[in-house]
């Protein structure tokens, strides 16, 4: 914490201070902002920007969420849901790779890999994430018919990037230090160094002596919290270690788990083309009781601070049930980090509800849904740890692209029934039938993407269908 997570904190704070944020903005305003629900795109990929260098989905919240809330309510966006938005894509920052909230530093110490290699591994899955608060973003935007922003609010490409070319600088340099094999605190030093000289120097944004010294408080602040909580989680760490707690946790969770495997066996054992064991059964029933363990640990704790928790009481139990390590710790990051969305501590939901002036619950839910891709996810990569990339025994082009492409698929039909909208407005029987053939997608195996595609063609058909006639019915009224 005093090493890294406070110098990453600091340039995270820096780089909002001299100009990174609005540039973010900007860059996510000309990419998104013409189409369907264009600034709810705009929240959603400006947000994963800057959440590539915060420490803190709180502080991301704030940061772009001051910006983009108001200007979603003020095209038509109900305020739980403008807050809903940012909360969901800022809580996602802190599975977006380079810095991952500072876990990917202490991953790496914890499994004894090189820095890269963690980043590599959380490309896809993060990826994933935002596909799901894109699509469903986008079907809710074409539900409530909401349009893109106006050809005038949206900025010139070639004027954004002459006004704000320089505010990159800093983040390239701490990503180009990272990846040439230097020590994470060299590379925040030489990004903090460079964002200090970029804001004293860019003539289009300078800053002075008074905002860097607000940034340096500010920075203090946000990593004496981080601390204060590390240091009451190092007792726990200390007495899980010296009692053995965390592998008998996972014996019991393990044991738990057969149980309850036992008496579901019987009554999913019938189902045609599909061969379920009690392994497997034990399996999912395991990862489940985890996951829901790593949501209820992690609630309202900083990133660093609850995946250093999770990886020595929950990430054992894994262990015990043969999940390769890597995945095993990406398994309990991404769970915790879901608690910032989870109601009824949902510490993001509850920041842009304040921004957005939004019944903080009603925020909550909407973000817990727009982040549900984050949900399934970590179950994949559990399952097929060929997503992960460099998981060299579980590598092959082919399980890769398989695993990819089908849960990108799930995950998009997924957001169809979450927004209730495809072609067409779905009713609820359709939207069932889509969200179990999407889950049914995202789970790697052949049987279950054939289950799918049963389940999904009669909705696609009935959506194909009912566009038309919403069309029809258009044209009449243009028409008269």
């Amino acid at each position: 914490v005093s090493t890294v997570v406070f110098q990453f904190v600091l340039f995270g704070v820096l780089a909002q201070r001299m100009g990174l944020g609005q540039f973010f903005v900007d860059i996510a305003a000309v990419i998104a902002g013409r189409y369907t629900g264009g600034l709810a795109k705009v929240s959603v990929v400006s947000s994963a920007f800057f959440g590539t260098i915060s420490g803190s989905s709180i502080a991301n919240t704030v940061s772009t969420g001051s910006l983009t809330i108001p200007n979603m309510k003020r095209m038509g966006y109900p305020g739980h849901l403008a807050g809903g938005v940012e909360a969901a894509s800022s809580a996602g920052g802190q599975i977006t790779p380079p810095i991952m909230g500072a876990a990917a530093f202490v991953m790496a110490e914890f499994l004894e890999v090189p820095y890269t290699t963690v980043v590599l591994a959380a490309i896809v899955p993060a990826a994933m994430h935002y596909i799901g608060v894109l699509s469903i973003v986008h079907f809710q935007a074409k539900r409530l018919g909401l349009k893109g922003m106006p050809e005038n609010e949206i900025p010139r490409l070639l004027s954004v990037l002459m006004r704000g070319w320089p505010t990159v600088l800093p983040l390239i340099v701490l990503i180009y230090v990272l990846f040439s094999g230097y020590s994470p605190n060299m590379a925040a030093f030489w990004g903090i160094t460079v964002a200090l000289a970029v804001g004293i120097l860019n003539p289009m944004h300078r800053i002075g002596m008074r905002d860097i010294l607000d940034a340096a408080v500010t920075g203090v602040r946000y990593a004496l919290a981080v601390g204060a909580v590390c240091a009451a989680i190092g007792i726990v760490v200390g007495v899980v270690n010296s009692t053995g707690l965390g592998f008998r946790l996972g014996f019991m969770v393990t044991n738990s788990a057969r149980t309850i495997a036992e008496g579901i066996l019987p009554l999913i054992d019938w189902f045609p083309l599909a061969s379920f064991s009690l392994d497997s059964v034990t399996l999912l029933v395991s990862l489940i009781l985890i996951a829901v363990t790593c949501i209820l640990m992690g609630a309202g704790l900083p990133t660093t601070a609850l995946y250093i928790m999770l990886a020595t009481v929950a990430q054992p139990a894994l262990g015990n049930l043969g999940v390769p390590p890597l995945a095993s710790h990406l398994f309990v990051l991404y769970y915790g980090v879901i608690s910032e969305i989870t109601p009824p501590v949902c510490a993001s939901a509850y920041a842009a509800a304040g921004i957005a002036n939004a019944n903080p619950f009603r925020t909550g839910i909407s973000a817990f849904t727009l982040g549900i891709a984050k949900l399934l996810v970590p179950m994949v990569f559990v399952y097929s740890p060929a997503m992960l990339i460099v998981i060299e025994s579980h590598f092959t082009w082919a399980a890769f692209i398989s695993t990819t492409v089908s849960c990108a698929v799930g995950v998009f039909m997924i957001s169809t029934s979450v927004a209730g909208y495809f072609l067409a407005p779905m009713p609820n029987v359709a939207r069932a039938a889509m969200a179990l053939a999407g889950v049914l997608l995202v789970a790697p195996g052949t049987t279950s993407d054939i289950y799918a595609a049963i389940l999904a063609a009669p909705v696609v058909v009935q959506q194909f269908f009912a566009s038309r006639r919403e069309k029809a019915v258009k044209t009449e009224k243009v028409e008269a």
